[in-house]
């Protein structure tokens, strides 16, 4: 199994199977509801590896803690995020946050093969939860 991310906003940001090691979906709401509540947040967390390259994905993930750095009173703040979940030479899973934000994000180093890993929390705009959408079951070309 692998997983593709991708970030339209300002830049395209593209990391592919190489790159991103765990992707977390979670639709929730509070935990003391006793009925269905209207407070509801969709949250994505993401770890991916950094590695010492020059190419185009050591420069999509600076893309990403320079997106992190995007004050709230930009319109830069949200992007278009798709995760594909990709197993058995099929999309398994689409996930599409259209109006998402960095709520977190973090790079740790080390000293073994590569240079280390970073791991982000993403948040879709209250106000645009509805646009939230999975697809599954999509060919690659797709």
């Amino acid at each position: 199994m692998g997983f593709r991310l991708t970030v339209k906003g300002k830049d395209t940001i593209y990391l592919g199977e190489n790159i991103i090691r765990l992707v977390n979906v979670q639709l929730s709401t509070p935990t003391d509801s006793k009925a269905k509540s209207t407070d509801v947040a969709a949250t994505m967390w993401v770890t991916g590896k950094l590695l010492h390259t020059e190419g185009p994905s050591n420069s999509d993930t600076l893309k990403l803690f320079e997106w992190a750095q995007v004050p709230a009173q930009s319109s830069e703040a949200y992007s278009d995020v798709i995760v594909e979940v990709v197993s058995s030479d099929k999309i398994f899973r689409k996930v599409y946050f259209p109006n998402a934000f960095v709520v977190d994000y973090s790079e740790r180093y080390n000293d073994t093969a590569g240079v280390g890993e970073f791991s982000m929390t993403l948040r879709q705009k209250a106000d645009r939860l509805l646009q939230v959408k999975a697809e599954g079951g999509l060919s690659l070309g797709v």
